[in-house]
């Protein structure tokens, strides 16, 4: 589903967006299915929590990194109306996907709660500029139904933090940008959604993850980062380090030009193809059409 006008504006002055019914019912079933060549399913794990101890050793221990088994599951990060939304918010089709996670939760496997915190610690060398020069876009994709009781992303809108520094002066020396816990507790607002459901925010927004409130339920999510070519101080991932995987192949096999351009494959018309580049390109990647890189 194309992200509206009004969405992204929401995304521009509150500094996130929900979008409900992001994905069709079969871009998703398609997707959840393939979750489980990377995760124990929710039944799996609740019968025997105990046999995957290392989902219990700290919040980020159900986080994979993108490529994942499954085509179906990693063309969401390039889906052709997130790209679209991610042009139009950061005003240019010159764009770099520089991080793509994927990430399950279960009750009971870890506390998952923190304080509210900004994500550009760790996405950038430097602090967003208050213009948006430079912004980063992050979002979630629901792979699961999140309710107010499957440990929801809180979120609090620009407009009650605009006044704390990208540093604020409770970090110490730099070194954390969080606030302290319940400084938002009246203000944060809970994304939930049925499954399919977008969540985009900015890196100067202040989030944070939260508990579990039943047993036996658990979240999924595919987490995918934009921001405009550029800048050396900002980004993530290098993709060249998964790009032995057969994953990785496959992908670049199965995707359009476009789509591989978006992880900084050189495009059509770039000087560096030439005729031993495309016949060696050709051999690592045997089932890609290199005909648009032969042709430029």
């Amino acid at each position: 589903m194309r992200v509206s006008d009004a969405c992204l504006e929401e995304l521009r002055t509150q500094g996130f967006t929900i979008v409900e019914g992001f994905l069709n019912p079969d871009e998703l079933a398609a997707a959840q299915d393939q979750l489980w060549h990377s995760f124990p399913r929710p039944e799996e794990f609740f019968a025997a929590p105990s046999a995957f101890p290392h989902l219990a050793k700290g919040q980020f221990a159900g986080l994979k990194l993108f490529p994942l088994p499954g085509w179906e599951l990693n063309r969401l990060a390039t889906h052709p109306d997130l790209v679209d939304a991610a042009e139009r918010f950061l005003d240019s089709v010159e764009l770099e996907l520089y991080k793509v996670e994927v990430w399950a939760k279960y009750a009971g496997a870890v506390d998952y709660d923190q304080t509210h915190h900004r994500d550009f610690g760790n996405h950038s060398l430097v602090v967003p500029r208050d213009d948006g020069v430079g912004r980063q876009l992050t979002t979630f994709v629901l792979l699961s139904d999140v309710t107010d009781v499957d440990g929801p992303t809180k979120v609090v809108s620009l407009e009650h933090t605009r006044g704390i520094p990208m540093v604020p002066d409770e970090a110490a020396a730099g070194r954390s940008f969080s606030v302290p816990p319940g400084r938002f507790a009246d203000v944060e607002v809970s994304v939930t959604g049925p499954a399919g459901t977008l969540f985009m925010y900015r890196t100067d927004v202040f989030h944070r993850g939260s508990n579990f409130g039943a047993p036996g339920r658990s979240r999924f999510a595919m987490l995918t980062d934009f921001q405009v070519r550029g800048p050396s101080w900002a980004g993530k991932m290098s993709w060249p380090n998964t790009a032995l995987s057969p994953h990785w192949v496959e992908l670049m096999e199965r995707a359009s030009v476009r789509e591989r351009d978006l992880f900084g494959f050189p495009k059509p018309g770039d000087g560096y193809w030439n005729a031993q580049t495309l016949r060696d390109v050709g051999r690592r990647y045997p089932k890609m059409d290199m005909s648009a890189y032969g042709n430029a």
